[in-house]
C-alpha cells in the first residue's frame, strides 16, 4: 500500500511548531514537577538568573510576557520561596524582582535535572543548533510581519 497523502493541517509549518512547542512545555512540566514549578516559572527563573533584581516590565520584555500574564506567575513564586519583591528606589511605582536564596542555590540542580531529560529523550541527536538559528530567523520574520 502507499503511503497516505499528509492531511492539510500536517503539512503546515505552524502546526508544527505549535506541537513541538506543547511538547516541550510538557516535557519541562514533569521535569521541574518535584520543584513545585511550571514551564512559564521556570523561564522566569532562567531571566532572573541570567541577571537578578530586574523590574516586573523588565522580565516581562525578556519573556514576551504582558504583565497582566506575568504577575500570576510571579505572585505564585513568591508564595512558594523562589522570589521577593520590593520596592525600586529609582521609581517608586516599580517593583524590583529578585531571587531567593532557595532559587539561587536550586539553579545547578535544576538545569542538570533538565540536561538529563533532554540527554534521555536523545533530542540532541538532533541539530538543536541548526534548529535553534532556524527558530530564530522565523520568530523574528513573524515578528517583523504584526508590526
Amino acid at each position: 500500500m502507499g503511503k497516505e497523502k499528509p492531511s492539510k493541517l500536517e503539512q503546515q509549518l505552524c502546526f508544527e511548531v505549535y506541537k513541538a512547542s506543547s511538547n516541550f512545555a510538557k516535557l519541562y512540566a514533569k521535569t521541574l514537577e518535584p520543584y513545585q514549578l511550571t514551564f512559564p516559572q521556570y523561564l522566569v527563573l532562567l531571566a532572573l538568573w541570567e541577571e537578578d533584581h530586574l523590574q516586573s516590565k523588565d522580565i516581562g520584555n525578556r519573556l514576551e510576557l504582558g504583565i497582566g500574564t506575568l504577575n500570576p506567575i510571579i505572585n505564585r513564586m513568591m508564595e512558594r520561596g523562589w522570589l521577593e519583591k520590593k520596592q525600586s528606589m529609582e521609581d517608586k511605582r516599580a517593583s524590583i524582582i529578585s531571587l531567593t536564596e532557595k532559587a539561587k542555590n536550586a539553579e545547578k540542580e535544576i538545569e542538570l535535572s533538565i540536561i538529563k531529560k533532554i540527554t534521555s529523550c536523545n533530542i540532541l541527536d538532533v541539530n538543536a543548533i541548526t534548529l535553534m538559528s532556524q527558530l530564530k530567523e522565523l520568530n523574528a520574520f513573524l515578528s517583523k510581519m504584526e508590526e
